[in-house]
């Protein structure tokens, strides 16, 4: 089964996430493709694993972008989540460095005291890779 894996990350975890998740499928055993949402194609893709990283509660415009360009493939548009009639959703942990962060994004970090660090959950992640490939595979 050929399997794109497209995200859309700011500041580079969503993409090693994504990374992760390709990796983790092809050793089950599918035909992964790993793409940016702004370079992915869904031609030859049975399924689409869609990854996007969230800021002030939003997905990103590339994978929201991404959603809106291949909604006749996808499946049917009513609301985000139920978009592309998705099997399953799941909100991990990301990471959250000052050194990446743009002026605007530091001062908003530092006045709501946010805390910064590396706070995703390999194993977690590894389980929803899992359970993704357990979907897909027969």
């Amino acid at each position: 089964m050929a399997v794109l894996v497209a995200h859309a990350s700011k500041h580079g975890s969503t993409e090693e996430i994504a990374a992760f998740v390709a990796d983790r499928l092809r050793a089950r055993g599918l035909d992964v493709a790993l793409a940016d949402t702004t370079e992915a194609t869904i031609d030859g893709a049975d399924a689409v694993v869609l990854l996007s990283g969230v800021y002030a509660g939003r997905w990103l415009g590339p994978a929201t972008r991404f959603i809106r360009d291949h909604r006749d493939d996808l499946v049917h548009i009513d609301d985000l989540l139920e978009a592309v009639d998705p099997v399953e959703h799941w909100v991990v942990a990301g990471r959250i460095s000052e050194d990446l962060l743009g002026f605007a994004e530091r001062a908003l970090v530092r006045a709501l005291k946010v805390e910064v660090g590396d706070f995703r959950d390999w194993d977690e992640i590894g389980r929803v890779a899992d359970a993704i490939s357990d979907h897909l595979l027969p």
